[in-house]
């Protein structure tokens, strides 16, 4: 991969087992909109970036130059795919399917804040229905940050506004019987931050230190059951921000379609979540995030389970 800057503008050339369209639209993030034919807005941490994709070739513009390290970490570049997708197909041919249709997928690299609000938000909600709540909350207590197509673009709120809102300002926004558990989330994120005395420091910094602090010592299973101590979060929601945010690459997220895919192509009949749980962990070990987002991205264009 080669990198070229041009003052706000980021070339990304020789790019591999990577497309932009994928990996936002695969159902492990809400803050982007499509602007055109192979065209992109997103929003990471407190930057708006517009990235168009043709073939091996990834052009970003910036609304904060300087920002390449961070946009790179964001969209997981420096990783190996290849080598990961070569080792699942070796432990399972069965994942040939979706690797081979949707193999371009990365995990990102999530705020942990966004990412704990925004999955609290997607039980039981439709992806474009949590990307207008998630866009809602951004509008009336985020910061502008631009525009691309016409289109305004906010950031999601820091903690410390996350903290200021009450329950019926959620419920405002159309959140219904989430509205306390996104408060709750505040509330314990606000928590982290006054514990670690983050408070005046940069928003990327802090999330770094929650990361590291509070989730850092702890393996998946433990930080589950710590994220589980929120009001409203169970295993799946849990084991999302685990996978999209906390880097458990091991996580495996189990919704309704997930379980549905997984019966089609391994049990041929229905089984309990656990039971996928227990077959995930033994069959992919610690790639089984990158299996899970294979899986569920190619079983639900296709149908599976249905």
């Amino acid at each position: 991969m080669n990198i070229i800057i041009n003052n706000e503008y980021i070339t990304f050339e020789n790019l591999s087992d990577f497309d932009l369209g994928q990996t936002l639209e695969c159902g492990q993030c809400f803050h982007f909109e499509k602007i055109d034919e192979d065209e992109y807005a997103f929003v990471a941490y407190d930057n708006l970036y517009v990235g168009k994709q043709k073939e091996d070739k990834l052009v970003v513009q910036t609304f904060r130059p300087g920002d390449v390290s961070r946009l790179v970490n964001y969209l997981d570049l420096n990783r190996d795919y290849a080598k990961i997708k070569k080792e699942l197909l070796k432990r399972d041919n069965k994942l040939k399917a979706a690797i081979h249709e949707k193999g371009e997928v990365r995990i990102l690299n999530q705020e942990f804040s966004e990412t704990l609000m925004s999955f609290i938000i997607s039980q039981n909600k439709q992806i474009p229905h949590i990307k207008k709540i998630v866009a809602d909350i951004s509008k009336k207590y985020g910061a502008y940050l631009g525009s691309a197509n016409g289109s305004d673009f906010y950031s999601f709120p820091d903690i410390k506004t996350l903290s200021k809102i009450e329950i019926n300002d959620y419920k405002e926004l159309k959140t219904g019987f989430r509205a306390p558990y996104l408060y709750d989330a505040s509330v314990k994120l606000n928590s982290y931050v006054d514990e670690l005395n983050i408070v005046n420091k940069e928003r990327a910094e802090i999330d770094n230190i929650i990361k590291r602090d509070i989730f850092g010592q702890l393996n998946v299973n433990e930080a589950r059951e710590k994220l589980k101590e929120i009001k409203g979060v169970g295993d799946k929601v849990a084991n999302c921000v685990n996978l999209f945010s906390l880097s458990y690459r091991n996580a495996f997220p189990i919704d309704v379609w997930i379980k549905r895919i997984m019966e089609d192509i391994y049990f041929k009949n229905e089984v309990s979540k656990e039971e996928i749980q227990e077959y995930a962990e033994k069959l992919y070990g610690e790639l089984g995030g990158y299996a899970q987002q294979y899986l569920f991205f190619y079983g639900r264009d296709k149908g599976l389970g249905k």
